[in-house]
């Protein structure tokens, strides 16, 4: 165990010291904003994680590779890490903000900033934005400072791409470990043959992208510190808006669908894209996954139009069509942007209900395994349902036949096919699990009468989805206490699918005397 403890500890601190460093990098903005009073906040922010860090490196630095185990543990306790220290900037500047900086002019206090002296409050935000949720316990982001405005953007635009995945790329050496530390943030597919080569590709490609998903926002009519936040949050999959009412407040049709292709990039894996700039375009039709992406995301909206034209709030079919197809895309890319507010047209929580369960089954699949986005991933529902219809065929056949499951163009015999289906059934009844024990846990926790079923399981689902619509209930004050515990840990548990976080627990409880 000392040697698991040194392993962990050395990889852990790797990871503060990258958090530290990246909040030292958000230094600029209030510098260049004028925000002078963020100014003493940040830098305690990121002394801390650094110390920490660096002390943790330094007293491990000779411990042996991770292996498997190891590997779940680094990415739970990290991701859990990276989820309390990056609360600082948002208790820090919060409270800077209400007492008072010595020699430094600080503005009026808000309600909206106030909710960050609140240290659970801080975290949500924080595990929020680093795991792509969404969530938010602002209730109006136009009047944060800058400097958070930033950060809430900056965690997402991260943790899209995984903080493990940067940590890899910045601060490790090649080796066996750093692929162990690749493969535990849910990734499996490697771009080039070396692990650090491949994490940098997958870095550029994404700084690429974010650009190009400025510029378009721009040149759609969004104010440039609005392209530059929602352009990294939408590519991200991550949501965070820096308006009130998300995207809904610029109420522009060319904002909303030039976001659409925007969200659909960060839902498609990176190792396709990479194909794809390679100039392989055939990538689009032959990757099982990306063929997935539109044909799923086609039928879905689709779905969603008829529900919300013929039988919902929207009297012509353009409107069913942007509401819908951006809520639905929204949803199953889960980046969480909002359109459907009660500001512009009719709250997503006003849907009818079938709507609104049609939005959340989206969230329950995701996007494509190794993108940026959430959900049990298409890769695992395209499996399970393969394996399905393989298991029922296979009483049609003799038992000498010799059958095999083909799968995004792998031909896998009986001991592999089992394997993968039994991983994909694995993963969904425990994402299923921790569904419904949430669904049930807010049900009792909150006020009787004032939320459906529906809107519950759909705040649930988002929260594990890592998705970030809300049908309302997610929110400072109407969300109690317990409530945002139990989200903390379903947006945790999201983000790693489940099994690392469920590994690290067990191994707590097991040397706690807890578990046997």
């Amino acid at each position: 165990m000392n040697g698991a403890v040194a392993t962990v500890g050395r990889d852990l601190g790797r990871i503060l010291e990258a958090l530290g460093g990246l909040i030292l990098i958000s230094l600029v903005v209030p510098i260049v904003w004028g925000e002078y009073f963020a100014l003493p906040a940040l830098v305690v922010s990121a002394l801390v994680p650094l110390a920490i860090g660096w002390v943790l490196y330094r007293r491990f630095q000779d411990a042996e590779a991770p292996g498997r185990f190891h590997g779940m543990i680094v990415a739970a306790s990290g991701w859990f890490s990276v989820g309390i220290f990056g609360s600082l900037p948002f208790l820090l500047i919060a409270w800077s903000v209400q007492l008072g900086v010595p020699g430094f002019t600080t503005p009026a206090q808000t309600a909206t900033l106030a909710a960050f002296t609140e240290p659970l409050n801080a975290v949500f935000e924080s595990m929020s934005g680093f795991t792509g949720t969404g969530l938010t316990m602002t209730d109006n982001e136009e009047v944060l400072p800058r400097t958070l405005q930033w950060w809430r953007t900056f965690t997402e635009w991260v943790g899209g791409v995984g903080v493990i995945v940067l940590t890899t790329a910045i601060l490790s050496r090649p080796g066996s470990g750093s692929l162990t530390l690749y493969e535990s943030e849910a990734r499996s597919k490697k771009i080039h043959p070396s692990i650090v080569s491949t994490v940098r590709t997958i870095w550029w490609i994404f700084i690429l992208f974010t650009f190009i998903s400025i510029l378009a926002l721009w040149l759609a009519g969004m104010p440039i510190w609005g392209a530059i936040n929602h352009g990294m949050t939408g590519l991200a999959t991550g949501g965070f808006s820096i308006t009130d009412n998300s995207i809904a407040t610029y109420d522009s049709v060319a904002i909303d669908f030039v976001l659409i292709p925007i969200m659909l990039l960060g839902s498609i894996a990176f190792p396709v894209h990479y194909l794809i700039l390679q100039g392989d375009l055939r990538n689009f039709y032959s990757d099982l996954q990306t063929r997935w992406v539109f044909g799923y995301m086609g039928i879905g909206s689709a779905v969603l139009w008829a529900f919300l034209y013929f039988a919902g709030p929207y009297e012509t079919p353009f409107a069913a069509l942007r509401y819908g197809l951006f809520q639905f895309v929204s949803a199953a890319t889960c980046t969480g942007f909002q359109t459907a507010v009660d500001a512009t047209n009719v709250a997503l929580g006003r849907w009818p209900s079938y709507a609104q369960l049609t939005v959340t089954f989206g969230m329950f699949v995701g996007g494509a395994a190794g993108s940026t986005a959430g959900g049990i991933k298409l890769i695992r529902g395209l499996t399970l349902a393969k394996g399905i219809r393989h298991q029922i065929a296979d009483v049609f056949y003799p038992e000498s036949a010799v059958r095999r499951l083909e799968i995004n163009n792998r031909r896998l015999n009986e001991d592999e096919a089992s394997r993968e289906f039994m991983e994909a059934a694995i993963i969904v009844v425990l994402w299923s699990t921790f569904l419904v024990v949430g669904t049930f846990l807010l049900l009792l926790t909150l006020p009787s009468g004032e939320y459906s079923l529906a809107n519950v399981l759909f705040e649930v689902a988002s929260a594990q989805g890592n998705v970030g619509l809300s049908s309302g209930i997610t929110g400072p004050d109407s969300l109690p206490t317990i409530g945002k515990i139990a989200f903390l840990f379903h947006m945790w548990i999201g983000r790693l699918e489940i099994i690392p976080v469920l590994v690290m627990l067990r191994t707590i409880f097991k040397h706690g005397g807890v578990y046997r």
